[in-house]
């Protein structure tokens, strides 16, 4: 008698193949799950929207519809619903973009009875503790993987965001692009006494300076062409709450003086309206530009400057983090690993290797960025270096190592990289040994104590 029984669901299949749905019918009601099919997207849609079902299983390609296009209307019709998408061919971009498009599996048919069964017993398992995930989160809230820490550095900026988030002080967050800033002025807003009221973000590079003006304050209908409607603007929308300017160094200087009498004394007009308003907004903002060295170009209003770096929170480059990289990869893969529903648990010590030694240019967004791509395309329990895509090093360099020198790499993870990097280059054992100004034999017991002895 299993101890584990195969978990029961009500599923959704929508499929322009009447016999796969038939087939599909026979194999899930024998399975103890409650089962419906449809062989059109309009009333698969209807019924998703009528009834509740826990999985859906998704055609690529229905008649004329897309199934990939479909797939947000679903979700957006039962959020909690996992969607398995089937496909005619094994094809590993067709997957992906299902994936990325909110797919939680995907199926190539024709498919056993055996792989629809335990696909979907998965995906319903996967569901239900999602949901018991999001219910003790809800009860017990907690700060984003993205901000914790073994980096000196960088857990003193989290610790100084935590005390300062319970105040209205403005915060400025600086640092490279992927970094985490935006992580932190959500968290900042969640730890505050707004966290009730909403946060409202602006990307500030995104619009023009009179969109942005709009966009910030609002306007009246025909303020300006192309103003067919009123907008009470995001300030109006912030009030009560947090304003998170994103890439401030990008706001225009000709609109800087607005913000600035917005910041000191709460007060606003909107386009093509003369009355005042009031808001009480705490602004956070952030930026990868050096905005000292904009005011000194002119390009920046020290006077804003002040306003906003009441407390400044600089955020150090992923590549300076050492073991935060790791740790980071580690809680990504245990995310992804559960979203997606795949059987990696774990990196190689290869490829633990290889993303210590990778300079991430997009620092915390690209990382997980190439774990979650790793994830989807694991078909085992341990990802490998090939996995991760990542550009190879040049072999035997000294790059491989000096790039980790200073940051908080372990002393015995240096000593690791430096001499496997040695033996790869070396011609034998005892040149290696010269390199390295050591005795072979304990080179030769160093190699097997660090698992580097592959003989």
């Amino acid at each position: 008698m299993s101890l584990n029984p195969m978990p029961r669901g009500r599923i959704l299949a929508i499929d322009d193949e009447a016999e796969i749905l038939e087939n599909f019918e026979l194999c899930l009601l024998a399975d103890g799950h409650r089962y419906a099919g449809f062989t059109s997207v309009e009333e698969g849609l209807l019924e998703a929207s009528s009834e509740r079902y826990d999985l859906c299983l998704l055609d690529r390609h229905i008649g004329r519809d897309c199934g990939v296009e479909t797939l947000p209307k679903l979700k957006q019709l039962a959020p909690w619903m996992r969607v398995i998408m089937i496909t005619a061919h094994a094809d590993v971009d067709a997957a992906l973009e299902a994936l990325r498009a909110g797919a939680d599996d995907y199926l190539v048919k024709p498919c056993s009875p055996e792989q629809l069964s335990v696909a979907v017993a998965r995906q319903l398992e996967a569901g239900r503790l999602s949901q018991r995930i999001e219910a003790l989160e809800r009860e017990h809230p907690s700060p984003p993987s993205e901000l914790s820490s073994t980096h000196a550095g960088t857990q003193q900026v989290f610790d100084l965001a935590r005390r300062v988030a319970d105040t209205d002080a403005n915060v400025l967050i600086l640092g490279e692009s992927g970094t985490g800033k935006g992580v932190l002025a959500q968290h900042i807003h969640a730890c505050s006494k707004r966290q009730e009221s909403e946060l409202v973000t602006i990307n500030c590079p995104s619009l023009s300076a009179e969109l942005l003006e709009s966009e910030l304050f609002g306007h009246t209908k025909g303020a300006y062409t192309g103003a067919t409607n009123a907008s009470p603007g995001r300030v109006s929308e912030a009030d009560g709450g947090t304003l998170f300017l994103d890439e401030i160094g990008d706001f225009p200087i000709g609109l800087q003086a607005k913000l600035l009498r917005f910041i000191q004394d709460k007060v606003y007009e909107r386009l093509g309206d003369p009355k005042t308003r009031h808001a009480d907004v705490r602004i956070v903002s952030a930026t990868n530009r050096d905005l000292t060295q904009m005011v000194s170009e002119q390009r920046f209003r020290e006077d804003l400057l002040y306003r906003l770096n009441v407390i400044t929170l600089t955020l150090p480059p992923l590549r300076e983090r050492g073991q935060d990289i790791i740790d980071l990869a580690e809680r990504f893969l245990d995310r992804f690993a559960g979203n997606y529903a795949r059987p990696a648990r774990r990196f190689s010590e290869e490829a633990r290797q290889a993303l210590l030694l990778h300079r991430w240019p997009g620092n915390v967004r690209e990382l997980q960025n190439v774990v979650e791509r790793a994830v989807i395309l694991s078909e085992g329990e341990v990802i490998e270096p090939l996995l991760l895509g990542l550009q190879a090093q040049p072999s035997g360099g000294q790059g491989q190592t000096t790039a980790l020198v200073g940051t908080d790499i372990t002393l015995a993870d240096l000593e690791r990289l430096h001499i496997q990097a040695v033996l790869g280059r070396a011609e034998t054992l005892d040149q290696a040994a010269k390199i390295l100004d050591i005795d072979p034999s304990t080179l030769y017991r160093k190699r097997k104590a660090l698992g580097l002895d592959t003989d």
